[in-house]
């Protein structure tokens, strides 16, 4: 690019050298190539700027031309010459976050250390000076801070997020296009780490959890959050009480929870529970206030290792703080959420004509098996769920909506007979076989007492515990009413139940008679 530059004091002078640069110097020429689709167009022009400086006008101009291509087609065909590299995706937010969160904490206590340990090579009248220029900045430091918190607020107040199924505000800083991916990665994880363990698909118990959950999403779907997932079963040969949904759809069911269950109305309340915990987001939910609380954790963090004098109180002061952020903040959040996954697990599997008064059941089972196994049980202000009898006051509780949900849905009518009056009827007889045994004393060796351990548990369920898990396509979901007794409970208990159950139909009889 060429520049030249003149100053003219004449107006007329100006406009015959402006007509000969136009008439002169402006020219185009357009080349078409005829080999190839693309059109290709040199042109040189000129481009005028004038600007008034009190009586002097000066003009600037510009010539700019293009360099002209070379002749001849700009691409030449090449079957094996072209080709693209493959596509770079980056981690998760949740992985790197994952990766990042132990670092955060060794920087902190480097930072928070390295400050005690400049303070303290500060000789006192540096001291002195500093404390002073705090004090009289004290304005402009509270403004910081304000400002500090401001940001914090904003960015909160922009991450809030209202739950697809209840409506409730809540903190979700990942997206869920990102917990997707890191699900699929975790899925894989448990893939790898189950893979021998994994029960075969032709396994009756495989086909009970597969037709249940399918039961569960085809009932529900007219929830877009069910309809857009695709659900996969993984049943896993385990001892441990335990089940997960993945936010990726993935079902995770250990035979030790499918042993502990009743029938299958019990099952399908369980699976409802976890589904619900995917279909609400829980797990990013979780994860999203605990980056805020760790990243706010952070600044105590420094503040703790700076103050403190010694390693060791501060130490201590780190250990106290992880601690009191895990049982205000970790674990009243998390049981909150398993309280809401019980409501929406509840009525998911209400839609799908499931007895839902065999939920509070399944956790009085639950309860009854740690006394009888003589294992520890922590307080709730120290666990991250419910305790069994919390969830059973809150599902009596959540029990007559959901009936009238069941309802709505066309489902079979309920039969008489309410579980949770059996169990208690069982219980109650079983408790009083046991005084009973006690009283009478060591020359009653035919039955012997109660035990601390439960009995041996099948390995296997039994066939009609599969056949009663059919998907009731409408009316024929009253095969779900049937199952049988609690494996996780003792035949003792079994056999109470029985006992119960036989008393109350000889007393109907009588009853029936009579009148």
């Amino acid at each position: 690019m060429a520049l030249l530059c003149g100053s003219l004091f004449r107006s007329s002078h100006f406009t015959l050298l402006s007509s000969h640069l136009i008439g002169n110097l402006r020219v185009c020429r357009r080349a078409v190539y005829p080999q190839s689709s693309w059109r290709t167009t040199i042109s040189t022009s000129v481009r005028l700027r004038a600007s008034l400086t009190g009586r002097t006008t000066s003009y600037q101009i510009y010539f700019k031309a293009t360099a002209p291509l070379p002749c001849g087609p700009v691409l030449t065909p090449c079957g094996h010459c072209f080709h693209t590299s493959a596509r770079l995706r980056a981690l998760p937010a949740p992985l790197i976050w994952m990766i990042i969160k132990p670092l955060q904490k060794i920087m902190a206590i480097i930072l928070g250390r390295s400050i005690r340990k400049w303070w303290v090579a500060l000789p006192d009248n540096r001291r002195q000076l500093m404390r002073k220029y705090a004090w009289q900045k004290r304005w402009h430091l509270a403004g910081g801070a304000g400002v500090a918190i401001m940001i914090v607020a904003l960015f909160l107040l922009t991450h809030l997020d209202e739950s697809p199924l209840t409506g409730r505000t809540r903190l979700l800083v990942f997206s869920k296009e990102n917990y997707m991916e890191m699900a699929a990665l975790t899925s894989d994880a448990y893939m790898e780490e189950y893979a021998e363990l994994l029960v075969p698909v032709t396994d009756p118990r495989h086909q009970v959890v597969e037709r249940v959950v399918q039961l569960l999403a085809q009932r529900n779907k007219d929830i877009p959050e069910v309809s857009d997932i695709s659900w996969t079963v993984h049943v896993v040969q385990s001892p441990n009480v335990n089940a997960f949904v993945l936010p990726n759809g993935s079902v995770f069911m250990f035979t030790g929870m499918l042993e502990a269950i009743a029938d299958a109305h019990q099952l399908t309340i369980i699976l409802g529970h976890e589904m619900a915990h995917a279909l609400l987001g829980h797990a990013a939910e979780q994860a999203s206030v605990s980056h805020v609380l760790e990243l706010l954790s952070v600044v105590l963090l420094i503040a703790i290792w700076a103050m403190c004098p010694h390693d060791s109180l501060s130490m201590l002061g780190h250990w106290v703080q992880g601690k009191l952020r895990e049982l205000l903040f970790h674990r009243p959040f998390s049981r909150k959420l398993e309280a809401e996954a019980d409501q929406v697990g509840l009525q998911l599997a209400a839609k799908a004509c499931a007895d839902v008064r065999a939920g509070p059941v399944f956790w009085q089972q639950m309860e009854l098996r740690d006394q009888l196994s003589g294992e520890p049980t922590l307080p709730e202000w120290l666990s991250t769920h419910p305790s069994h009898r919390n969830r059973v006051v809150q599902l009596d509780r959540l029990i007559p909506e959901a009936l009238e949900l069941r309802e709505r849905c066309v489902c079979p009518a309920l039969p008489a007979t309410d579980p949770r009056d059996v169990f208690s009827k069982s219980v109650r007889v079983l408790l009083e076989n046991t005084r009973e045994q006690r009283s009478e004393g060591p020359e009653r060796g035919d039955k012997p007492l109660l035990t601390r351990s439960p009995t041996s548990v099948p390995t296997r369920l039994p066939a009609a515990f599969l056949a009663q898990t059919a998907l009731p396509s409408s009316p024929d979901a009253d095969q779900l009413s049937k199952g049988p007794v609690p494996a996780a409970v003792p035949e003792r208990v079994m056999a109470a139940r029985a006992t119960a159950t036989a008393a109350e139909e000889g007393s109907q009889h009588v009853l029936q008679s009579t009148s």
